[in-house]
């Protein structure tokens, strides 16, 4: 689980819960340094791909081969500030949710419906079952939940500060750095426009292979896990 997720805990009361971009990277490198993991092959969508890209850019020494649902989705605050199209920006509406305390409260009192939500909203033609569902929501009970959640979409959108120890990790970020490793990405129809993976195959400069699956939504390992679990393999020999 990441921070904030699960069973996971602080060591301390006074950590800050942050839940910014290089943080959450770092703590998967951290846990791969504790089980003594010199390098893996990691896969992921969402925070997971967005993870998996910074891990892969900032430590390839790591990384044997990647898989990443929506490909580079590194992000950069210089261009998250500015405005989409209005119909990419109502796909957005949490984030400026989240930008509020009225955000911040409603997730915390209705974050098990709220991620129902978007799960259904990401992932249109997926008819999962309410146990489906409930066996992940169970990891956003974490009494630190909320306030990664929050800290995450309010530092995308620089309206709350990360912390020191991250700064030359995302002034390396800032720059889009190329991914030098084997590496396989998914595009779904989550990704609209994107789906073809033209707009960042440049980033991957190494091994790089793209895959498209069609009817699927956001969520790719659990909506379609065996294209997602052959693509882990796949990515492991190229």
């Amino acid at each position: 689980f990441l921070r904030g997720y699960g069973p996971t805990t602080f060591l301390s009361a006074q950590t800050v819960r942050n839940g910014q971009q290089s943080a959450i990277a770092r703590d998967i490198v951290d846990f791969m340094d504790a089980l003594h993991i010199d390098k893996a092959v990691l896969g992921g969508f969402d925070w997971g791909a967005r993870t998996v890209d910074i891990i892969a850019a900032l430590w390839p020494q790591r990384v044997k081969a990647m898989v990443a649902v929506s490909g580079y989705i590194v992000t950069q605050q210089a261009a998250q500030q500015q405005p989409l199209a209005p119909e990419a920006e109502l796909g957005w509406w949490y984030q400026y949710y989240f930008a509020t305390e009225r955000g911040r409260l409603g997730y915390s009192r209705n974050r098990h419906d709220f991620n129902k939500l978007i799960w259904k909203r990401a992932s249109p033609a997926w008819n999962f079952d309410d146990a489906t569902f409930d066996r992940s929501a169970t990891a956003f009970d974490n009494p630190d939940h909320v306030d990664i959640v929050i800290t995450n979409y309010r530092w995308r959108l620089s309206l709350s500060p990360g912390e020191p120890q991250y700064d030359a990790y995302e002034q390396q970020l800032a720059t889009g750095p190329a991914i030098t490793v084997p590496a396989i990405t998914i595009g779904s129809d989550f990704d609209g426009a994107a789906k073809d993976g033209k707009a960042y195959a440049a980033k991957y400069t190494g091994k790089h292979e793209h895959r498209v699956l069609d009817g699927i939504g956001h969520n790719v390992p659990q909506e379609a896990p065996h294209p997602f679990s052959q693509a882990i393999i796949d990515a492991d020999h190229l």
